[in-house]
């Protein structure tokens, strides 16, 4: 007979996060705040395709966006740069954003600022998909360097998505990248998920993904 107990760890830290977020959305909600956790590995686009995004729907609501990095305040400046009020959220070496972090970050910003909050999460395919940091939706970015095959090998990424962008489709030519492949295999993880081929650099795409983010900031706000 065993006279110790064994805890697991990380799946006790998951519950509390996870309760935690559940929590954080029911704040956001009442107070009309539309939180969105994007998502990608370092390089995918995620900041440039932010301030197209900025550019596009700044008029119609009030946008914030946080800015995750180990290091840094390169993304903040450029987000500022582009019209947004943003902040910058350094995570002292951990490779993925929490729902207590994320609360922190709007704590800064203050309660009902913004009708949509924007988190850039660190750039990283793996842990940011373990942690729910309370947003109203996920979405992620591929971009076609990275290759067709990534839902193949990071499929919980995928799988928590909302959304999967797949960007820099203007230099498709010179890569080998299976636009079909790639949607079969973000299907095979997550059927229900949204797939929007986009160019950051030219705005291709750009009027789908706008409207899908008017939608859902407009659907949070009468759900309160």
């Amino acid at each position: 007979m065993k006279d110790f107990k064994v805890i697991e760890v990380k799946r006790s830290i998951l519950e509390d996060n996870d309760a935690d977020a559940a929590k954080l959305r029911e704040e956001l909600k009442a107070e009309g705040t539309f939180l969105l956790n994007l998502m990608s590995s370092p390089g995918a686009g995620k900041t440039t395709m932010l301030k197209r995004t900025i550019s596009m729907l700044s008029k119609e609501m009030k946008i914030g966006v946080m800015e995750a990095d180990i290091d840094s305040d390169v993304d903040a400046q450029a987000i500022a740069e582009a019209g947004a009020r943003s902040i910058q959220l350094h995570t002292g070496g951990m490779c993925h954003l929490d729902a207590s972090m994320t609360r922190q970050g709007l704590l800064e910003f203050g309660s009902g600022a913004f009708d949509l909050v924007v988190l850039e999460n660190v750039g990283n395919l793996v842990c940011p998909a373990e942690f729910d940091t309370g947003a109203c939706r996920n979405v992620m970015i591929l971009s076609v360097p990275e290759g067709d095959d990534k839902p193949l090998k990071y499929p919980l990424m995928f799988s928590v998505c909302d959304v999967v962008l797949i960007n820099k489709i203007d230099v498709l030519p010179y890569f080998d990248f299976d636009m079909d492949k790639c949607r079969e295999y973000i299907r095979r993880r997550n059927p229900n998920a949204k797939i929007i081929p986009i160019s950051a650099k030219n705005g291709e795409g750009f009027k789908e993904w706008a409207q899908w983010l008017r939608e859902q900031v407009a659907a949070w706000a009468n759900s309160i």
